[in-house]
């Protein structure tokens, strides 16, 4: 059987017998753990190395890139030097050729060497599981985005098809425990780190730093020019519209073998004819779906960028973001543009899979349910205006992000964290 065939048919076994998931995945957690202190025992820390990690090494960016290039150009940190762990090095060749950098593979043993090695980690998803800081590491957990959906051990509802319940409890538990800082842009968002990691209960609630996510300096500091910039580097005709789409991945949308899917619900060509020619829309996938959709034949329309390392990027050159319940409604809050929030599964995703963490009527814009809605409601943006509502919307879920916070990050972490 091929290794695609052998490693479906693995999937698809655990995923049907959820006991059998469990002893594979604690023998698997014993043996790695096991492997990582034997071929790291002699390894000492440098305090003076910082290791980044963004999104599982599948692409450099997010908050710990904009910790690195902060941290490249300071002259505080000339002496310090830095390691990515990436997915595809070989992708990563102007960080390879940077100072005082080096790209390592994420996973097997050059990672795990260099993640002893590192007197600093900073990534913005979960450790490996096996792994755990040691004495005179600092591990920085950036995450990825405030939270409208429930994280971790805030979740009520058996809807994940890789892991139930209590396996995501476990999870979230255990990367609390190993966790010595964790990154928040609100008072809101601070409250949802507590409680999903469920810091409060193991005396962490302090571990929680409230001074805003670095990744969004760059849209607080963005300049009309750079905007104009990021369309023409993406191919975008002058005068186009540009909208775009960005929904989050769906728990119970998994292929076994492959990973999570994007199920279209959005028909293009409805769409295209409904709004003319005035438009164009970049499509990004989350970062954990792994399927690919061939939008060929809306050439001209629809843009698939979902292999773009920084959504910075896309936000940047987008005129309107559509998205449903992913963080980055409140991340393209800063640029004061509009937002629609298209969630045509509300029900089956409010109530069956994640729940929320407020209710949608604090939403700024309109809530679409049908699809029918979407062109209306993008038609009506062209006349947006930000106001009070609006304006009371970003300060609620990103206070801090003023375009200062990978300065202020730094500093509070390397100057508690002295590795000693």
């Amino acid at each position: 059987m091929p290794e695609g065939g052998v490693k479906k048919a693995a999937y698809d076994l655990i995923k049907r017998f959820p006991g059998l998931r469990l002893l594979v995945r604690r023998c698997l957690r014993v043996l790695r753990g096991a492997a990582w202190r034997l071929g790291t025992w002699n390894i000492r820390p440098d305090p003076k190395t910082v290791l980044f990690c963004s999104y599982h090494g599948k692409s450099c960016s997010c908050s710990p890139r904009a910790i690195y290039d902060y941290m490249l150009a300071s002259p505080a940190y000339g002496d310090y030097r830095f390691i990515w762990a990436a997915a595809e090095p070989s992708e990563e060749t102007a960080l390879d050729a940077a100072p005082r950098t080096r790209v390592v593979p994420f996973g097997g043993r050059a990672f795990e060497r260099a993640m002893a090695g590192a007197g600093y980690w900073v990534f913005n998803s979960t450790l490996p599981e096996h792994i755990s800081p040691r004495r005179g590491q600092i591990y920085l957990q950036c995450w990825h985005g405030t939270p409208l959906k429930r994280l971790g051990c805030d979740i009520q509802e058996e809807g994940n098809a890789m892991n139930s319940l209590a396996e995501i409890r476990r999870k979230y538990r255990l990367e609390g425990e190993k966790t010595d800082f964790f990154l928040s842009p609100s008072p809101f968002a601070s409250n949802c780190v507590r409680s999903a990691w469920q810091l409060g209960r193991r005396g962490r609630a302090g571990t929680v730093l409230e001074l805003g996510y670095p990744r969004n300096d760059r849209l607080a500091n963005a300049t009309p020019e750079e905007c104009q910039a990021m369309r023409q580097r993406l191919g975008i005709p002058p005068g186009k519209r540009v909208i775009l789409y960005a929904p989050t991945f769906r728990d119970d949308q998994h292929v076994s073998g492959t990973g999570y899917a994007y199920r279209p619900a959005v028909d293009f060509t409805a769409l295209r004819e409904r709004l003319g020619e005035d438009y164009v829309i970049l499509f990004r996938a989350h970062y954990l779906v792994a399927t690919a959709c061939d939008f060929s034949v809306w050439d001209g329309f629809v843009l698939d960028v979902s292999g773009a390392e920084e959504i910075n990027d896309l936000y940047l050159a987008a005129d309107l973001l559509i998205t449903d319940y992913s963080s980055t409604m409140f991340d393209y809050a800063v640029l004061r543009r509009p937002i629609l929030f298209y969630m045509y599964d509300l029900e089956q995703y409010r109530d069956r899979l994640r729940g929320f963490y407020f209710d949608l009527d604090e939403l700024p814009g309109p809530v679409l349910t049908e699809e029918a809605q979407l062109a209306p409601a993008i038609r009506a943006t062209e006349d947006f205006a930000w106001d009070d509502t609006w304006e009371a919307f970003r300060q609620r879920f990103a206070p801090l992000d003023d375009g200062d916070a990978a300065r202020r990050v730094t500093e509070a972490v390397m100057g508690k964290g002295n590795n000693t």
